[in-house]
């Protein structure tokens, strides 16, 4: 029932929270949670990125915890309303450990405890250099021959990496990195971060002439600046390029550019690792403490090998290194696969004048990028939700708040509205011939991701010149390349200048594969998904993303991605991890799961 006091019933759970768990009263804490519960928590309680879902999994963190994170504090957050939706009432709060100052979000159901939320906010004592705390810059009073802002930078990027090492490296100088080095600037964390490109950048610039965010603008802020007000609201891949570029000058990041990690090994006695890197044609070997891997969730291609490729006279590549549709007008062109960047390609391609065929392997996702937009992201990251009062702030604790035991019900649910917004559009692209699919649980674009990272195309266009016959496309399965054309399994035979392999990407561990071992990629296993035991997603059950953002089997390992969104919103976590170790915290972390894939 809708309790007519909302603020009062929260107050009442945070307190009695706040109580049992001060006394060590586990059993009385765990009777305010409902008989389904989870509790989803970043750092404060287990410094880890974990979900507990149930009685019994919420007691046993709890009984191996709570003595050594002596939480108090809990109230209402003041900054936002209390809210009702139904026989569910939503409220902020904030609470305290001895180290560190949270914040969280809390579903009561009929009155107990639905869905927890706790978050780490800021290490007590190594706050960020933001707002009040923010640098004063100016040197005021007198002095002789005192540096400049400029030389104090030039010294600190000559000195890093060769007479002071970094505490941090980070291979990968993408939005991942970039996000994170951000961070860890400022919480004084001494890091490099190391991007084989000519510019920062140029990950988003080298990439197909006609790419562009499919995410809107509220979605992909970087942290401390926002995208300007006259942003557009999906970024062409070269102006995100330039603002990444500018992002890391004005962040102050010790960026080192055309570096290329050449191997990796790790000390467990020093706890320290060697990075060899070709920075610029230099060779040059740091020791960090700490090794993140920000090579991000599309940087490891699939690349497949079908009988025949070798003898192929026209050309062949990976989408990863498509150079866009200038040079191919007039030609036939055959794209394997029918995701994202298939369909991007695709289109391009055509309004070049290429005659192209698609090759759909297996069905295919579909949502419209308007329609994701004003039902889906929109409630929280759009204009509308800005003039709400939903900072991204806001939106991105709302967000995380949902356990990913239960989001796809809630996606299932959007999904259906969203079928039935654009049922007419469905059903001429299926009417095209096109494959159609929602996800195993028909829970769409979310859980696909999160899953699995693939599967799915965001509409921007494609998809109508697909159901209108423009751009081809042909169910099946690749039997073998021939010298002039792809050969199906059912006998079809079709004939090509170009063969585009838009077939995926890999998982970040083969780069731990690359640079450090395949021992150690083993040990650490796969990077992504949920355990699911969805198509490309097996189980067992793991509740948060494998190995993102969190301690590894492999210490003094991460894994740091994801889009722009994570990007932003998880750098903040795995930033105060490595603060906290580096000032000798103790860190008991709960809840690293065992490794049960190694590819």
């Amino acid at each position: 029932m809708l309790t007519k006091n909302p603020e009062s019933a929260v107050t009442a759970v945070l307190d009695a929270l706040g109580d049992a768990l001060g006394a060590g009263d586990i059993d009385r804490a765990v009777s305010l949670f409902s008989d389904e519960c989870y509790w989803r928590d970043l750092l404060t309680f287990t410094w880890n990125l974990k979900t507990v879902e149930g009685a019994a999994e919420i007691r046993h963190m709890l009984e191996s915890q709570l003595a050594a994170t002596a939480p108090s504090g809990f109230a209402l957050d003041p900054r936002y309303a209390v809210e009702t939706d139904g026989d569910i009432t939503k409220a902020f709060f904030t609470f305290d450990t001895p180290v560190a100052a949270g914040e969280g979000y809390i579903r009561l159901k009929n009155g107990k405890i639905y869905t927890l939320l706790t978050a780490m906010a800021a290490l007590k004592g190594f706050e960020e250099t933001v707002g009040a705390r923010r640098p004063l810059g100016a040197k005021h009073g007198q002095g002789k021959q005192r540096p400049s802002w400029l030389e104090e930078r030039q010294a600190e990027a000559e000195s890093l990496g060769s007479q002071e090492q970094p505490y941090v490296v980070i291979i990968g100088g993408g939005q991942g990195g970039i996000a994170l080095g951000a961070r860890l600037r400022q919480l004084g964390v001494s890091a490099i971060i190391l991007e084989k490109n000519a510019k920062a950048g140029d990950s988003w610039r080298n990439r197909y002439k006609s790419l562009a965010l499919h995410d809107p603008v509220w979605y992909d802020h970087l942290p401390y600046m926002d995208f300007p007000k006259n942003w557009p609201v999906f970024a062409p891949k070269d102006k995100m390029g330039d603002f990444l570029e500018m992002y890391t000058k004005i962040m102050e990041l010790n960026y080192w550019t055309s570096s290329t990690c050449q191997s990796a090994s790790y000390d467990e006695a020093s706890k320290t690792w060697t990075v060899v890197v070709n920075r610029d044609g230099t060779e040059m070997v740091l020791k960090p403490s700490h090794l993140v891997f920000a090579t991000g969730m599309s940087a490891k291609p699939n690349k497949p090998e079908f009988r025949g490729m070798e003898r192929f006279k026209g050309e062949q590549h990976h989408s990863s290194g498509h150079p866009g549709p200038d040079r191919y007008a007039g030609k036939r062109v055959v794209i394997v696969g029918a995701n994202n960047s298939a369909h991007d390609i695709a289109a391009s391609l055509w309004e070049h004048d290429a005659d192209v065929t698609m090759i759909q392997r297996s069905p295919t996702h579909v949502v419209r990028s308007d329609t994701l937009m004003e039902l889906g992201l929109g409630p929280l990251y759009s204009e509308e939700a800005l003039e709400k009062g939903i900072t991204t702030h806001k939106a991105d604790m709302i967000f995380a708040s949902w356990p990913y035991a239960i989001m796809h019900e809630h996606q299932k649910e959007l999904h259906d509205r969203i079928r039935a917004h654009d049922k007419d559009f469905y059903d001429r692209l299926a009417a095209s011939g096109f494959q159609l699919h929602w996800g195993d649980d028909e829970s769409g674009i979310q859980m696909l991701y999160v899953r699995r990272g693939s599967g799915y195309y965001i509409d921007i266009g494609a998809s109508e010149l697909i159901a209108s016959g423009e751009i081809k496309v042909k169910p099946g399965d690749v039997e073998e390349i021939t010298e002039d054309g792809v050969m199906l399994t059912d006998g079809t035979y079709l004939a090509a200048d170009l063969i585009v392999y838009a077939t995926g990407y890999g998982s970040m561990n083969g780069f731990v594969a690359d640079l450090v071992s395949p021992e150690m990629a083993d040990k650490v296993g796969k990077v992504w998904g949920l355990g699911s035991g969805t198509y490309k997603d097996p189980g067992p059950w793991e509740g948060e993303p494998r190995n993102m953002w969190k301690p590894t089997a492999q210490e003094n390992l991460w894994f740091h991605g994801g889009n722009l969104h994570q990007s932003r919103h998880y750098s903040l976590f795995l930033a105060l991890q490595l603060k906290a170790r580096q000032e000798g915290l103790d860190t008991p972390v709960y809840g690293v799961p065992p490794v049960h894939h190694t590819a």
